[in-house]
């Protein structure tokens, strides 16, 4: 994790900008278990934010290592949303605007790094039977069939 992205990651500012990369080898997609909020003990798409004057390129394929030890080359931009977590008196706690973008495997073998609790290879029948984000599960089924 890079210094900068401790800097007002609760109670922020202003929205901060992260990315994740949804990376496919053979039938199977990586999917993360977050070890931090928001989102903690979910799985979902790996990635983190981006860091001044990094592109959403560079920032994916970095978190993409950092959080799980595989390497991969990010393409474009496939689906973008927000997440937005208040605390009980209604104060924003979390916002991110999170860009997936559609990434090449290009080698590694899943591990749990930086702020996962565990990486791994999910195929379409498993990703039932575990805890997948909402917003994940509905970029994978949507864009790719993926689920279904």
């Amino acid at each position: 994790m890079h210094p900068s992205e401790t800097v007002h990651a609760v109670y922020p500012p202003c929205p901060r900008v992260a990315v994740g990369a949804v990376v496919f080898k053979a039938d199977r997609v990586l999917l993360v278990q977050r070890a931090k909020a928001p989102a903690k003990g979910q799985w979902a798409i790996p990635g983190g934010s981006v860091i001044l004057g990094e592109t959403l390129q560079a920032a994916a394929e970095r978190e993409i290592m950092e959080e799980t030890g595989v390497s991969v080359k990010a393409g474009e931009p496939i689906y973008t949303f927000d997440v937005i977590e208040r605390d009980p008196a209604g104060t924003v706690r979390f916002h991110y605007v999170i860009v997936d973008l559609a990434a090449q495997f290009l080698g590694g073998e899943p591990r749990p790094g930086d702020d996962a609790l565990a990486a791994r290879w999910i195929s379409g029948r498993q990703i039932g039977s575990v805890a997948v984000r909402t917003r994940a599960r509905r970029l994978l089924k949507e864009i790719y069939g993926f689920g279904i």
